[in-house]
């Protein structure tokens, strides 16, 4: 599994990442976008790994949750479909959880 690297521990939560990306590609292919970071986890990802949609370009990835938790402090709840919202350009992140 290829992991990658954010700056998380010099990144700020957001609350609008998600309005923003909703704004800018309508709500069907940002739900599609979202879908394929899941997919991602789903066929490379470990129980270790969260997914990564990086909102400028739609592109994605994997971080691992420990990772969230050590650079951030917070909690990354378990489960399916969560996703991490990232804008590498303001160093801003969402947490979300999706419904499949």
């Amino acid at each position: 599994m290829g992991l990658i690297d954010l700056q998380l521990a010099e990144a700020t939560p957001v609350n609008g990442l998600w309005s923003e990306l909703l704004e800018r590609l309508g709500a069907e292919r940002a739900q599609l976008a979202c879908r394929q970071a899941l997919d991602l986890q789903s066929m490379r990802g470990e129980a270790v790994s969260l997914p990564v949609l990086l909102v400028e370009t739609c592109g994605v990835g994997l971080i691992e949750r420990q990772q969230l938790r050590r650079e951030t402090g917070l909690p990354v709840p378990e489960g399916e479909g969560m996703v991490l919202l990232f804008s590498r350009p303001r160093l801003q992140f969402q947490l979300m959880q999706l419904q499949r």
